[in-house]
């Protein structure tokens, strides 16, 4: 991704406590999906002062992964990513079919 930037990070998922070992992509919770808005125009960047909690709304699958739809608790900001690699596969698909 042009501009990315590569923040190697640890953190607890605030939703369901899972410690999550990051590997410099990582920006959400394998296990429950949910994330934060810490990252305001290029991901990595950390710049967003919000911080709220970003639910994960969909997922499609295309080109053989899946991208996930988040939208903001707190501002209502509406983005997406690619799936991870630790990513529970089962949860990614139900979201394809009904949302969170």
């Amino acid at each position: 991704m042009k501009n990315f930037i590569r923040v190697k990070e640890n953190f607890e998922c605030e939703q369901c406590g899972h410690k999550v070992m990051g590997d410099g992509y990582t920006d959400h919770c394998p296990k429950c999906l949910w994330g934060k808005h810490v990252d305001e125009k290029i991901p990595g960047d950390r710049a967003s002062e919000c911080k709220g909690a970003l639910r994960p709304l969909k997922t499609i699958y295309e080109k053989g992964m899946f991208k996930i739809y988040y939208k903001c608790e707190k501002c209502g900001y509406e983005f997406r990513v690619r799936e991870g690699e630790e990513d529970e596969r089962e949860l990614l698909a139900a979201l394809g079919t009904s949302g969170v």
